[in-house]
């Protein structure tokens, strides 16, 4: 089977009373984006209020999807100290988010159980979005 053909992943802590500055000072990394709840949030030409606070670091694309290589650029930026990241899942939800995009209708790829492992020790949640490519009409499903 082919690999995926893209791939984009990033770590997301959220929490209603989630105080960015307090996560980037835990985790000693800077995120790539963040808000408390209240915040005015700007995402392109739209501005909304956050309903929820959030920490987000973004990893690398890859081409062909390599999550492997994604977490271990993402855990490697953070702290190691799973004493730190026990704290933080006891107060927040935290995922990786990884959105894989697809030329074909049939790719895959494998992710390690030392990736697995990570993603456990640390109470992490892989939560995936899959996008297939565009059918044409006439093509067979």
């Amino acid at each position: 089977m082919p690999p995926i053909h893209r791939g984009v992943a990033s770590l997301q802590i959220t929490g209603d009373s989630l105080d960015p500055l307090i996560v980037t000072r835990m985790l000693g990394a800077t995120p790539t984006m963040s808000y408390a709840c209240g915040d005015s949030v700007t995402t392109g030409r739209v501005t909304r209020t956050a309903r929820f606070g959030m920490w987000a670091l973004q990893a690398g694309a890859t081409e062909p999807a390599d999550l492997d290589i994604q977490v271990a650029q993402l855990l490697g930026a953070v702290t190691t100290d799973l004493s730190v990241w026990s704290e933080l899942s006891d107060r927040y939800a935290i995922r990786v988010f990884c959105g894989w995009f697809m030329r074909g209708g049939n790719e895959g790829l494998s992710i390690t159980p030392t990736t697995l492992a990570a993603l456990a020790d640390r109470g992490i949640t892989l939560d995936l979005d899959i996008y297939g490519s565009p059918h044409r009409i006439g093509d067979p499903a």
